[in-house]
């Protein structure tokens, strides 16, 4: 007898066709993780960008009731982003400082109080840095530093 026996119908997928499957799945990952990474790197930026004009309108609010700046506090002091966050999970700090002295904080005695000046640093080198200042200036600069003077930042 001659075994004429049909081999049975192989199920399943054979390693090229999944090796195949494996790189159009990463070409995506590999777009996709860097589009992603940016614009969430934008979003928590434009949070800082709104709680620094958050503490600039509080700022107003405390010189209409108090004539001056003078023991302006922020709370937290100071402020992170997100809210709530605690160390590697912090992406911004932010500082309301003296605008005539940034080394002082409006609660320090030798604060004149007549101006501010409100520093957001992130903590992300991609990510840029921001200030904010009651005569007008605003500007950003990328990276974890950034001087109250603004040298080298552009303008927001």
């Amino acid at each position: 007898m001659n075994g004429n026996k049909m081999l049975p119908k192989q199920l399943g997928f054979s390693l090229l066709e999944l090796m195949v499957a494996l790189v159009i799945v990463a070409i995506f990952a590999a777009i996709a993780i860097p589009s992603y990474q940016s614009y969430a790197r934008k979003s928590v930026a434009a949070q800082a960008q709104q709680s620094m004009k958050q503490i600039a309108t509080e700022l107003e609010k405390h010189k209409s009731r108090n004539f001056n700046y003078l023991n302006f506090v922020t709370t937290p002091n100071p402020v992170v982003i997100p809210n709530g966050a605690t160390g590697s999970a912090v992406k911004y700090e932010i500082v309301v400082k003296d605008g005539d002295n940034t080394a002082n904080a409006l609660t320090s005695s030798s604060s004149t109080g007549q101006s501010w000046a409100i520093m957001a640093t992130s903590k992300d080198e991609k990510n840029n840095s921001y200030v904010m200042t009651s005569t007008g200036v605003h500007c950003y600069k990328q990276g974890t530093s950034i001087g109250f003077d603004c040298s080298g930042a552009k303008s927001w």
